[in-house]
């Protein structure tokens, strides 16, 4: 269920649809590789990119091979890497890396140090996304402070150099790209441009994304907590995959 009465889809045709992963229609796992995709979401998705004439993307902080890992057999559109790669379509050749000059990987010592601080304890988790390194606590909550002050130390004479706090995951990446700037871009290309985008997402790297949905008329829907002036709120990702189903003329109870 959601908090708000969910909008009335005008048709979908003039819509692009926008969606985070994890925590948004994939429920949170406790580590990144240990999340499970419903069966039935593989129809639902299918169903909308077919409705929307190929307008539905993924925007997520994972990269484009891991996103294509989990969905597999489907390659949607995407921006991955929070904006460091671009898919504007299905079609080969249409993915870009490096989000035209604006991302640049983070050096590999600098990678080195920073997957080090994993080793502050059971439960932390270091991911390399190539163009960003995710240091996970779920495992360990009670270790933030800690994780956060090491993060903190090794960054602090790093000026370019960002730092992602999300939910229970500290993500760093080189300034000059976030998801927002992938969506811009993502925009410019068809079967994008000229639409209604539709953005759902729950965490503080999709609140980039929330900001930009007036430049294009746009809608914007939360997950978990409400955050800033978004359009409404879902109370979690079962929540979105029944409302994604209803408007793809899925049967919700099928799509659980």
């Amino acid at each position: 269920m959601a908090d708000f009465k969910l909008p009335k889809i005008p048709d979908l045709g003039d819509l692009a649809i926008l969606l985070d992963i994890d925590g948004t229609i994939l429920d949170i796992a406790p580590a990144p590789q240990k999340v499970v995709v419903p069966h039935s979401l593989y129809g639902t998705l299918t169903q909308l990119s077919a409705l929307t004439g190929g307008a539905l993307a993924f925007v997520s902080g994972r990269s484009l091979h891991d996103l294509d890992r989990l969905f597999a057999p489907l390659q949607l559109p995407a921006v991955a890497g929070h904006g460091a790669e671009c898919r504007f379509s299905s079609a080969k050749g249409s993915s870009v890396k490096g989000a035209q000059g604006r991302a640049t990987a983070l050096e590999a010592s600098l990678k080195k140090k920073i997957a080090a601080v994993a080793g502050i304890g059971f439960g932390i988790v270091a991911e390399d996304k190539e163009y960003s390194i995710a240091i996970h606590y779920r495992l360990a909550p009670e270790r933030e402070s800690a994780v956060r002050a090491a993060i903190a130390d090794i960054c602090a004479t790093e000026p370019s150099i960002e730092v992602l706090p999300g939910k229970y995951v500290f993500e760093i990446k080189k300034a000059g790209f976030n998801k927002a700037t992938g969506v811009r871009e993502l925009m410019k290309h068809a079967p994008f441009v000229g639409r209604r985008p539709v953005f759902i997402g729950d965490d503080t790297t999709d609140e980039y994304v929330f900001a930009i949905m007036p430049e294009f008329n746009g809608l914007a829907f939360s997950v978990g907590d409400k955050v800033g002036s978004v359009d409404g709120n879902f109370v979690g990702p079962p929540a979105v995959r029944d409302w994604l189903a209803n408007i793809a003329g899925i049967k919700a109870d099928a799509a659980t």
